[in-house]
């Protein structure tokens, strides 16, 4: 009985737009990925991806127990591909962060739709976060570069700023969006380069692809509720 009431909750108080937004981009991918011969893996970890996007965006808690699934499946494709520093950012870093932010958020959920209270960073706070972000991003990219990595730029800006994203997001801010849209922009063109050299993920493409917009998107609601409560 508590699993169905979990369930009701976490499917309340979606706008119409979401409504139609969340199956809508599921299966799109799920169908593009097919008619493109994508590998399973692929297609399962697009799907977790893009469900957990959409509901950490809509602040349920339920995005980690998807995102727990879709970490295991990006793992192993980034090992396949490799991009040893999104292997070893989600393998080491991120599954352990999705059990830690279930219990994280469920201490800050809004009793009437079970929704985290979105706030924000101070400007000291957002200096700190871009120093420390900006020479993590420098120190990652000699690192993968001595290591081979396949695109040691992009994969140590993206995995740099998944590190502070996931902070952010753990600690309900709104700044976390800033982060995803870079990572999101350039993580679009890491697997578009992979796509060219014969990497069966288009699928992946097309998560990141809608990552980048769904950042937008939820920016911009983030920004309008906090507004409102100004």
């Amino acid at each position: 009985m508590k699993i169905i009431e979990f369930i009701k909750k976490e499917l309340s108080g979606w706008g119409k737009v979401e409504r139609i937004l969340f199956p809508l981009t599921i299966l799109l991918i799920t169908v593009i990925s097919l008619c493109m011969n994508d590998t399973k893996i692929a297609l399962i970890s697009a799907v977790c991806g893009i469900s957990y996007t959409i509901l950490a965006g809509k602040g349920k808690i339920s995005c980690y127990i998807i995102g727990i699934c879709g970490t295991l499946c990006y793992s192993y494709l980034a090992w396949k591909n490799g991009l040893y520093g999104n292997l070893a950012l989600y393998l080491a870093y991120y599954f352990p962060m999705q059990i830690f932010g279930i219990f994280r958020w469920s201490k800050h959920l809004k009793k009437d739709s079970q929704e985290i209270i979105k706030t924000y960073l101070q400007k000291k706070e957002q200096i700190i976060y871009g120093t420390v972000l900006t020479l993590a991003c420098v120190i990652c990219y000699f690192v993968l570069k001595n290591l081979h990595d396949a695109n040691p730029v992009i994969d140590a800006v993206t995995s740099v700023l998944s590190v502070g994203g996931l902070i952010l997001t753990i600690k309900r801010c709104i700044e976390q969006w800033y982060l995803w849209f870079i990572v999101n922009g350039l993580s679009t063109i890491m697997w578009i380069e992979a796509y060219q050299n014969g990497s069966n993920c288009f699928a992946t493409i097309l998560m990141w692809g809608i990552y980048f917009i769904l950042s937008i998107y939820f920016l911009y609601t983030w920004k309008k509720e906090l507004k409102s409560k100004a």
